[in-house]
């Protein structure tokens, strides 16, 4: 990296034009290895096997094993000549100069003048401390500034440790390279890129910092992208490097079919933290190609900002924002948030925040205050909530209270929705237009609902404060019995805009609420360990009793924030099994279970756990249907719980197998059935996940799901990587997407390459339709990275 000092690194070998004479030290052996190099006080040691001096020609001669320090620099040579009249400066055989900062230049002819401004190397080759490499068979320095290097070879790739003459994977090589280092700045004649000593590429002409320089105004290699409504586009990013704590990128994109997309990315970094900025404009040329889209204006464009500053060790605040010309611009462009998305089997983000946050950490406490606007990327603003503010905090108690525990928490919720947000559970009802109306399933005797309204218009605010007091006790048997208490209490205002269909749901208008809920409990465990030549087995039961009122104002209040609720193990002794504040497990109830781990001596370990949880009196709150109907087909809906069960098994570091699975208590029916292997090896690695999951009409799923995912890897040589994922879905019998990939990764080199292919169905019966893209991306460690995009 440090090529700008190719030659400078000898301009501290002598202080004045006798230093070298006057700094010798003779020896009559060979020296020893010097470990530390002398400090800096000005005078030159030199260190050889043989002195001449030639009085008449007024030179001296250091020969055999000659060694020279000045200023934390050495040079190493098999004979070193100073010159007195012409004032120059010769070193011959073998010679090894190592600079301050750990650049090491090889050479076997080096000649410097007295200021050491102009001088030349034959036989160059140049290591620097962050592992570049440049050779030449030889190298002049003129004015000061400027060292040409003839037939010159640049590379970052290390040389093959088995063979070090064979070429490296790459390097540049150029008839002349021109080494600027006052501008600190490479320019490459006549070059030309080699793979393996193979000429693939040929450049008249390019220019690059050189590789001391980790930030420099200039031009960034460009990338290309494809798309059926822009066409072909070309990034040409423009790095400025305005000073050392910011900086700014111009990468307009040319496009063959909707003209140029000005974007720019301001940076800076504080004191106490950084920001950036990053702005989008473009002046469509044919706005026809989005008709009936958003996209169909002239001028489309957005803004994006985002920082993070310190207030000291423990306390932090920041904000994130964008702002679009239309909530289509991002995806239609594929920009910001969509800028990777063919990586991954999850669906493009349908929301981008805008936020103000503060948070700090304490030892055992955590505060995090936001206000949050969620611009929505799928045209639904009006059903999109406005938070503000959402407040946590919690702490732990550094003390005991009555020898146990004592920790507490609270959250405040302010949001705001203008429009209903229903989900359609039942097509055919929604269909002929009754998805709000409920229907009676005569088969169960129950009445089901046909929509659900995931969220609910006008202004809810909820302040929730809860502390739990906890202790553990160990009898004289091994018996560990734990008593808890927790006291919970949420203030509700909900301001329900009379919107048509809400009423069938929620009571419109002002509604306040006070919920209490005092909690009480007791745990049991009692661990039976046996220890035998080849491990030790932990059998442990265990078995809760909860006593608690019921749940006040149960479905008859919002559910912003406990609409996700599965049931297994997890959460099988959890107090509360409701994800968030806005549902409370309430009612009496009791959860018993057995865990049993196997520990091997050679290593690994088995780990199951079996339990079911039951209703003892009250109101079951998890049979209560709700606006989001959370839980209703959970399998705790009933007095007695489906059975709930996980098996694990790590034999060593290769193999892990898990399994997690819920069977309904009367019949043994499988209901939730998820299985995962992986295997980790030297060259290859997979992953096999298999998920089987009963209908859950109640919140949508009117049929029985099914499939596999099957994802794996392959190193085919060194450095080589081949992966591959696959999603089957068993019930339509029907692979709905895979991806392909494969990528060089080493040190100075990356290659990679993606393929990604979606199946949508619209029915069963109808053919899929078909999705695609690709993703290429290639770079040379100093010299360049690009990509190309397309779908």
């Amino acid at each position: 990296m440090a090529l700008c000092l190719l030659l400078s690194g000898l301009i501290g070998l002598a202080a004045s034009p006798s230093a070298f004479a006057q700094g010798f030290t003779y020896n009559a052996r060979p020296p020893k290895p010097v470990t530390q190099r002398p400090a800096n006080d000005g005078q030159m040691l030199v260190q050889a096997t043989e002195v001449d001096y030639d009085y008449n020609n007024s030179r001296v001669s250091a020969v055999g094993n000659v060694q020279l320090f000045y200023n934390g620099t050495s040079v190493e040579a098999d004979k070193v000549i100073y010159d007195q009249k012409t004032k120059r400066l010769h070193a011959e055989g073998n010679i090894r100069m190592t600079d301050v900062d750990g650049k090491i230049t090889y050479a076997n002819v080096l000649d410097l003048s007295d200021d050491y401004r102009d001088g030349f190397v034959d036989s160059l080759h140049v290591d620097t401390a962050d592992a570049t490499h440049m050779a030449a068979t030889r190298a002049d320095r003129s004015s000061g500034n400027y060292t040409v290097f003839e037939n010159g070879v640049y590379t970052a790739c290390a040389p093959c440790k088995d063979d070090p003459s064979k070429p490296p994977l790459w390097q540049v090589k150029g008839v002349r390279i021109i080494h600027d280092q006052i501008d600190k700045m490479l320019y490459f004649e006549n070059a030309q890129l080699e793979f393996f000593g193979v000429p693939l590429a040929y450049i008249p002409y390019f220019s690059t910092p050189d590789p001391t320089v980790k930030r420099k105004s200039g031009f960034l290699m460009p990338t290309y992208t494809t798309n059926a409504t822009y066409g072909f586009g070309l990034e040409t990013p423009y790095y400025f490097a305005l000073a050392p704590d910011y900086d700014a990128t111009f990468n307009p994109r040319f496009m063959t079919e909707q003209g140029v997309l000005l974007q720019g990315e301001f940076r800076q970094r504080l004191m106490d933290g950084a920001y950036q900025i990053r702005a989008y404009g473009i002046d469509q040329l044919d706005p026809g190609a989005f008709a009936g889209q958003p996209g169909d204006r002239q001028f489309r464009g957005g803004i994006e900002t985002k920082g993070e500053f310190a207030l000291n060790d423990k306390w932090v605040w920041g904000w994130e924002g964008v702002a679009l010309s239309d909530y289509m611009f991002l995806s239609d462009y594929r920009l910001s948030v969509y800028r990777d998305p063919y990586n991954s089997f999850l669906a493009l983000p349908t929301e981008a925040p805008s936020q103000l946050f503060l948070t700090g950490v304490g030892n055992r406490s955590y505060f995090d205050a936001r206000t949050i606007y969620y611009l929505s990327l799928s045209g639904n603003q009006s059903q999109v909530p406005v938070v503000w503010p959402v407040i946590d905090y919690s702490n732990t108690i550094n003390h005991s209270v009555l020898g146990g525990e004592v920790s507490y928490k609270t959250n405040f919720t302010n949001l705001t929705r203008d429009s209903g947000v229903f989900d359609a559970i039942n097509p055919a009802a929604a269909a002929t237009g009754a998805c709000l109306n409920p229907t009676a399933d005569t088969a169960q005797n129950i009445t089901r609902q046909n929509c659900l309204l995931r969220g609910m218009p006008g202004t809810y605010t909820r302040l929730s404060a809860e502390v739990d007091w906890r202790r553990s006790f160990t009898d004289s048997v091994g018996e560990i019995w734990t008593p808890f208490a927790s006291l919970r209490a949420d203030a509700i205002n909900a301001d329900i805009s009379n919107q048509p269909g809400v009423s069938s749901f929620l009571p419109t208008g002002n509604t306040q609420a006070l919920r209490v809920m005092p909690t009480v409990g007791l745990e049991y465990r009692y661990p039976f360990i046996n220890v035998q030549s080849w491990g030790s087995t932990t059998i442990e039961p265990i078995a809760q009793v909860i006593i608690r009122p019921n749940e006040t104002y149960a479905g008859k209040l919002p559910n912003e924030d406990s609409q996700s609720m599965t049931f297994d193990t997890s959460n099988l002794f959890s107090v509360d099994k409701f994800s968030g504040y806005d549902r409370v497990e309430g009612g009496g109830r009791a959860n018993a279970g057995v865990q049993a781990t196997t520990q091997f001596d050679r290593g690994g370990s088995v780990t199951a756990v079996f339990g079911q949880s039951y209703q003892l009196f009250g109101m079951n709150s998890f049979a209560v249907q709700d606006v989001t109907n959370t839980a209703v087909d959970s399998g705790l809906q009933t007095p007695k719980s489906d059975y709930v069960a996980s098996l694990s098994y790590s034999p060593n570091r290769t193999y892990t197998v898990a399994t997690r699975a819920r069977f309904d208590q009367a019949t043994g029916d499988v209901e939730r059935f998820e299985a995962e292997a992986r295997a980790n090896f030297d060259r290859w690695s997979v992953s096999v996940l298999y998920g089987d999951y009963a209908a859950q009409p109640d919140i949508g799923y009117l049929t029985r799901r099914e499939g596999v995912l099957l994802s794996g890897s392959v190193k085919l040589a060194t450095n080589w990587v081949a992966t591959g994922a696959a999603r089957w879905d068993l019930v339509a019998n029907q692979i709905n997407q895979y991806v392909v990939g494969a990528g060089y990764v080493d040190d100075c080199f990356v290659l990679a390459a993606n393929y990604v292919t979606s199946y949508s169905y619209a029915t069963a019966a109808s053919p899929p339709i078909l999705g695609h893209a690709f993703m290429f991306s290639f770079g040379l460690r100093t010299i360049a990275n690009s990509g190309v995009t397309g779908n």
